[in-house]
């Protein structure tokens, strides 16, 4: 199966629930992202998509705290967290 290249992996939703996972607030994720917290609230709310380079940042500074996003075959994209490893900041 061949992906649209124009398809985004993260969605609103997806942004929501990936802060869950890992207690941030839309200001950490900016802070972590290096974008402002508004363009998080903005697309999180739906009021404009992200530009692949920022959706980019986002996806990097969600993976740096450990949360894995995957397409499940059937069934869309999952939200994973990452176990915290031997000498990470938690333990």
């Amino acid at each position: 199966m061949v992906q649209d290249p124009k398809a985004r992996i993260l969605t609103p939703a997806l942004c929501r629930a990936a802060r869950g996972l890992l207690d941030w607030s839309q200001a950490d994720l900016a802070e972590h992202a290096e974008i402002s917290r508004s363009t998080i609230k903005d697309f999180e709310t739906g009021a404009h998509d992200l530009h692949r380079s920022t959706e980019a940042q986002v996806l990097r500074a969600l993976a740096a705290g450990g949360v894995v996003l995957a397409e499940v075959e059937g069934r869309g994209t999952g939200l994973f967290l990452a176990p915290a490893t031997a000498g990470s900041a938690d333990g």
